[in-house]
């Protein structure tokens, strides 16, 4: 994959508040930012096992919560540090970063999606991995980024590593909201203030936009869960359209018992290609062949 300039300048960030690693348990560390993107604070969690900080370059796994939640879900209602914790202890993970952040609380939740005067998309291809660096110094500019989530957040995977796949070595989502549409049920304010283009309300325009530059792609699906006719109506696109992907399907429900569950799949999908996984682009790239 070639790597292309992004649209943003280098993050800087004016103000990073990070824990006190004396009063960190399990690995998790806590960070608070002034986000341009956003122009307000966002914070972020990140899980850094100790065998993480002793690897150079170490691949980042971004994890995105879904409506209601903050950066607090994946940790504390998925038990994702703890997945994290026990696969790289069988030997079935390669030490990596999690990072968990919030969508940037708009509302019930932000789509992940440009807004006017907020780019929320921007805080997870930009901001969210250039804060890793600062806050796991072992996440430098060399180490590949993987992008996951659910519900909404398997949203924002899927299409913003579509939109941006020089960024991502890898994505996946469960139960995942494939448009924006799907969203207006869950949430309080409809989202008249979201970006108008296509590409920001639909994953597989947006896949279809990028047809032949996406990374690599997996998704899944719970059999008793209101989403599944769109996940399965996103599989045969990709399929029609000649995209590779994996698609599976697992018994359960929109819940975060499914979502712990098979976080696994994800997490094994990621480990497979983090020892081949290309160098992430860097903000100021220019297009090379």
């Amino acid at each position: 994959m070639n790597p292309r300039a992004l649209p943003w300048p280098e993050p800087s960030f004016r103000t990073v508040e990070i824990s006190d690693p004396r009063f960190e348990a399990g690995g998790i560390r806590h960070a608070t930012v002034q986000s341009a993107a956003l122009g307000q604070r966002a914070d972020a969690l990140f899980h850094v096992p100790q065998r993480a900080k002793e690897s150079p370059d170490v691949p980042l796994v971004v994890l995105l919560h879904g409506v209601y939640g903050s950066h607090w879900s994946w940790a504390f209602s998925g038990g994702a540090a703890l997945t994290a914790a026990r696969m790289q202890a069988a030997g079935s993970l390669h030490a990596c970063v999690l990072a968990m952040p919030s969508d940037g609380l708009w509302g019930d939740g932000s789509g992940y999606i440009p807004h006017r005067g907020r780019d929320f998309e921007r805080w997870i291809a930009s901001e969210v991995p250039a804060l890793a660096r600062i806050a796991a110094p072992c996440v430098t500019e060399r180490s590949p980024v993987f992008l996951a989530g659910f519900s909404m957040g398997g949203f924002g995977a899927l299409r913003i590593g579509a939109k941006y796949p020089q960024c991502f070595a890898a994505v996946s989502a469960h139960s995942a909201i494939t448009r924006i549409d799907q969203l207006a049920p869950y949430v309080d304010r409809q989202p008249a203030a979201f970006s108008v283009s296509d590409a920001d309300h639909c994953v597989l325009e947006t896949m279809l936009r990028n047809h032949g530059n996406l990374p690599p792609l997996r998704f899944d699906c719970g059999l008793d869960d209101p989403l599944l006719e769109a996940n399965r109506s996103l599989h045969r696109g990709l399929e029609q359209a000649g995209i590779p992907h994996f698609y599976q399907e697992f018994p359960g429900g929109h819940e975060w018992p499914y979502w712990e569950e098979h976080l696994d799949e994800t997490l094994r999908f990621f480990s497979g290609r983090m020892a081949d996984a290309p160098v992430r682009a860097r903000p100021g790239n220019t297009d090379s062949k």
